[in-house]
């Protein structure tokens, strides 16, 4: 709570609020936001996003009853500075989450860096509106004390601090992967077959608990997650056509709907917006048998900058808010969220930072002739900034190779510029900046631009803020019992 008094948003604690809705300025109560985040889902890997081969009724279900967003991106191509947006409404790069503290592109455990706690999270944001707040899930944006979720406006946290495929026998420094309640490690290493049965429960006793208050839950899925073959419960083990990798989804399908079965049951439709999404685009085929996932139409993978590795699915459901039925195809992101749940919620921005998301309650309740309110939007792979787009083109830029902090190449860079027709080429194959000399030149001064502000590699950007950097990192351990 003093982070927030500490900048100036004391006022939004005076008298009752009302939200205000673009379509129903008469109501009154405060919406429920559900949260639902995938790890490593693919914009094709979703039935009514294109997929013939994974059954995913309540996830389509879901779409029909709702929006679904065909241009929603992740601000980042991999889990720690995906995340780090969506939970500040920033580019990972302006709260210094695009790198880890060993200049890599994730944390890792017994990581001495964390989301500062002096940042403002979607969580914090809604604490001060009165919520009740809990993640279930996977964090992933620092394991220690000083950076858990608790430290971050979340009442309550059941889940792994980091990601699942993290674990100890690959580094003889990392523990166990921990399953943790609040700040306490409740069992190492933790039985992956059987999170996503037990995050559920978790998930729908925080619903039903807070049924009579305003609550937000942010359900961080680690399935289908990192491992080359993903963990799934007995029940789903072998029952898709796509091998390990199918069944999570599926998995994943049967759980969104009992979130689904659950809101119904207590009559709490019509006051709760639900969002279901993907930190980032699938990664390269698995091995093992296990399946692949699919960016399709788009070319790329999960952790690069093409259009597969950062545009994701994206659904949003509120009954008599937001149409049914519908689609768009504007330009938003991740970071968009805060500000739009902060607007919902009867909240204000802070006034004594950046932030780069935008509202997007007009664009998704269907307000007549809405547009995305991003002029441009930047992909960046860790500090180097690879691309630009506006609502129709994105500028590929001449780049270097890139490596990461174990100097491992993870990027191939390119010598030459491209300009690239959204609308019409997904596959990003036909450079068409002689066409369009003046687009190029346009997005050229934006590059320029947000190079000033958020940096590139070798550059410090001038409008940064800072991770919270620990001394001396201990790995999360299950406590003895000494009774």
């Amino acid at each position: 709570m003093n982070k927030i008094l500490n900048h100036s948003i004391v006022l939004l604690l005076l008298g009752p609020l009302q939200i205000v809705c673009a379509n129903n300025p008469s109501k009154k109560t405060k919406p429920n936001f559900i949260f639902i985040y995938t790890d490593n889902i693919g914009y094709g890997d979703i039935g009514c996003f294109g997929s013939n081969i994974h059954h995913t009724p309540n996830i389509d279900k879901l779409a029909s009853e709702g929006i679904k967003l065909t241009s929603l991106y992740s601000a980042a191509g991999v889990s720690t500075p995906s995340r780090a947006s969506l939970m500040t409404g920033c580019y990972a790069q302006r709260v210094d989450m695009d790198l880890n503290d060993n200049d890599g592109w994730v944390l890792f455990p017994v990581s001495g860096k964390g989301l500062n706690p002096e940042e403002i999270t979607i969580a914090d944001m809604l604490k001060i509106q009165g919520y009740n707040t809990a993640i279930v899930g996977k964090w992933h944006l620092g394991d220690q004390p000083e950076v858990l979720p608790t430290r971050h406006g979340f009442d309550y946290f059941y889940g792994i601090p980091y990601s699942e495929d993290m674990i100890a026998t690959k580094n003889p420094k990392w523990p166990d992967v921990p399953l943790m309640i609040n700040e306490d490690v409740i069992e190492a290493p933790v039985d992956l077959t059987t999170t996503t049965r037990r995050y559920l429960k978790e998930a729908i006793n925080f619903i039903k608990v807070n049924k009579d208050e305003p609550f937000f839950l942010y359900f961080a899925h680690n399935l289908p997650g990192s491992r080359s073959v993903p963990t799934v419960d007995d029940q789903f083990r072998s029952k898709s056509s796509n091998g390990a990798y199918g069944d999570a989804i599926e998995e994943i399908d049967w759980s969104v709907g009992e979130i689904l079965k659950t809101v119904t049951q207590l009559g709490l439709e019509k006051q709760t917006l639900i969002v279901f999404t993907s930190d980032n685009g699938t990664p390269k085929g698995r091995a093992g048998g296990s399946g692949s996932g699919s960016n399709d139409p788009f070319s790329g993978n999960g952790y690069d900058t093409m259009e597969g590795g950062m545009r994701v699915p994206g659904i949003a459901v509120w009954e008599g808010m937001i149409p049914a039925g519908t689609v768009s195809d504007e330009l938003c992101t991740m970071m968009d969220w805060l500000p739009t749940f902060t607007h919902l919620a009867g909240g204000e921005l802070p006034g004594d930072r950046i932030i780069d998301g935008k509202n997007i309650w007009p664009l998704i309740s269907g307000a007549p002739a809405a547009k995305s309110p991003h002029q441009v939007f930047y992909y960046y792979l860790m500090d180097q900034l690879q691309a630009v787009r506006d609502e129709r083109f994105k500028l590929c830029l001449p780049l270097d190779n890139k490596y990461d902090g174990g100097n491992k190449k993870v990027f191939y860079g390119s010598s030459s510029l491209k300009l690239i027709d959204l609308k019409k080429d997904f596959k990003e194959e036909h450079d068409v900046s002689n066409l369009y000399p003046q687009i190029v030149e346009k997005l050229l001064k934006e590059a320029e631009k947000i190079r000033y502000e958020l940096g590139d590699t070798n550059q410090k950007g001038k409008q940064i803020r800072f991770a919270k950097y620990i001394d001396d990192p201990k790995p999360l351990l299950k406590q003895k019992n000494n009774d």
